[in-house]
């Protein structure tokens, strides 16, 4: 039997810098003077003064300097992509849903009456029985798939049976609601935390939000109460956020004009620059003050994207931005219409340097069912059966909610993993390299990959010259780093995939 197990956010401050405003008032300071000033020399004036009127003039970069790390547990992933990943300014480490089995149903459950809070439970216990119930008519599928990739890794009996559950629960847990709890650190600047308080109001989750945001700060007042009773602002009201205040209403149609313009992809490229090309070996000239005469548009190009001319692409602490050279893929920049998962997309969000202006599921939430079906459960008479019932259940349950008068802020906590969130999304080249360096990677989210796939194939069709050694880090590296006898190229180690990707990429199937 599946029990609903559920709790207050646990926020923890694990580590941070020490006297956190002094140290920004003590950088605030040093702009002044011909020496550094330390956080010993910080004096009630200076605080009162200096602390205050520079945050209130907008002058925030000395409070980037105080860091804090915080351990987060029992927050929902819907939270999370909503408010903590939906800015670039932080670092996460998050407990992964496609590693560890859920083996209890710990989800996030709003304020609700007694009634409806039977009806959402009843709804939580009936995705956990569905992500069970697939996760066991998934594993014979993906122990087949998985036996012979374990032949060539020379995987044991166990190894093989725990790599075909990661794949088996990878998918099952598109039908797990976004009120599932996760863990993780998360590491933000005084100034981002600030930040978090002043919007606390903002994306789907304000009351959850309000919760541990309350709770961060609380913690930060522990250790230095300085750092909020000299500055800071309470948080905007609800109502008077723009997305609130606005009085634009959602329309049932927009699904459906957003689907014809993506021409049966996924991510459609909609807008690029046609001279991109021209334009990044202008770059790469100007870096080197050589004339068109000196260096063609090929050859340039060739410097910065071929890997054997450029090793800053074999590198996997991905320097490219401190590379003079590597900078001028900045100025090719492709937008792209999505249509990804919920569980999707909270990988990809992940690349804070390819933003995106993401859905609010409050406002765009379908009275239908309308989420993205995985392709090993499309592959599976079975488990599409399952897979479209629990697709169902928690819609019904949604809606149920917001009939019997519940805020659509507390019912979207059943939608699914697996909700179609449609948005445009922008990525300036030497990023989205970055990005397709590891989600062209086999071991990558399957819907990610693919997705990815589908850029590329555009990107190449658009400037073949820019993409045409683009892909994953086994294939960039082929030939140019000394190979290992089985992964050859890849830096993965163990975590290969077990297929020779880079013999014949972009020309390869995924068997997984």
């Amino acid at each position: 039997a599946v029990d609903v197990v559920t709790g207050e956010p646990s926020v923890k401050l694990l580590a941070y810098l020490e006297k956190p405003f002094d140290l920004a008032v003590a950088s605030a300071r040093s702009c002044y003077n011909p020496k550094l000033i330390f956080t010993q020399e910080v004096t009630d004036k200076h605080r009162d003064l200096i602390g205050k009127s520079i945050y209130e003039a907008g002058h925030h970069t000395p409070f980037q300097h105080p860091a804090f790390v915080f351990g987060f547990e029992n927050i929902s992933r819907q939270f999370t992509w909503t408010f903590l990943h939906s800015h670039p300014y932080y670092n996460s480490e998050q407990s992964s849903q496609r590693y560890n089995v859920l083996d209890e149903a710990r989800v996030y459950v709003p304020p609700l009456s007694a009634e409806d809070r039977k009806v959402y439970e009843n709804a939580v216990v009936k995705a956990w029985e569905a992500y069970n119930e697939l996760s066991r008519i998934l594993l014979d599928d993906t122990r087949k798939t998985m036996s012979g990739i374990a032949r060539i890794k020379g995987l044991n009996e166990k190894q093989l049976a725990t790599e075909a559950e990661k794949k088996a629960i990878e998918t099952a847990r598109y039908v797990v609601p976004v009120a599932a709890f996760t863990s993780m650190y998360h590491t933000i600047s005084g100034i981002e935390l600030h930040r978090y308080l002043r919007m606390a109001n903002s994306g789907d989750a304000p009351t959850e939000t309000n919760q541990v945001v309350r709770a961060m700060v609380d913690e930060v007042k522990k250790v230095d109460p300085s750092f909020f009773e000299k500055i800071g602002q309470e948080p905007i009201p609800l109502q008077e956020l723009p997305e609130h205040k606005n009085g634009v209403q959602s329309s049932d149609e927009f699904n459906a004009e957003f689907d014809a313009q993506l021409g049966g992809l996924h991510s459609k490229l909609v807008s690029f620059d046609p001279n991109a090309e021209t334009l990044v070996a202008d770059a790469v000239r100007e870096v080197h003050g050589a004339t068109r005469a000196l260096l063609s548009d090929e050859a340039a190009l060739d410097l910065v994207l071929n890997p054997a001319k450029n090793p800053h692409l074999l590198d996997t602490l991905n320097s490219w931005t401190h590379s003079p050279i590597t900078r001028a893929l900045n100025h090719a920049t492709y937008v792209f219409k999505k249509k990804i998962s919920h569980t999707g997309d909270s990988q990809n969000q992940r690349h804070r340097t390819t933003p995106a202006s993401r859905p609010l599921l409050t406002k765009t939430h379908s009275k239908e069912p309308d989420f993205i079906t995985p392709e090993p459960i499309a592959q599976n008479p079975a488990a599409t059966a399952v897979y479209q019932t629990a697709m169902a259940d928690l819609w019904n349950a949604k809606n149920e909610l917001i009939e019997r008068g519940v805020p659509a802020e507390f019912a979207c906590y059943l939608l699914p993993n697996a909700v179609a969130l449609r948005f445009t999304e922008s990525a300036p080249l030497i990023h989205w390299l970055h990005k397709a360096r590891l989600r062209t990677c086999f071991n990558a989210q399957r819907e990610i990959f693919d997705l990815t796939m589908q850029e590329l194939k555009q990107i190449r069709a658009v400037h073949p010259r820019l993409a045409k050694h683009i892909g994953p880090a086994c294939y960039a590296r082929n030939g140019l780093v000394e190979e290992k006898p089985l992964e050859g190229p890849c830096p993965e180690g163990v975590r290969w995939c077990g297929i020779t990707v880079w013999k014949n990429f972009p020309n390869v199937k995924r068997p997984f």
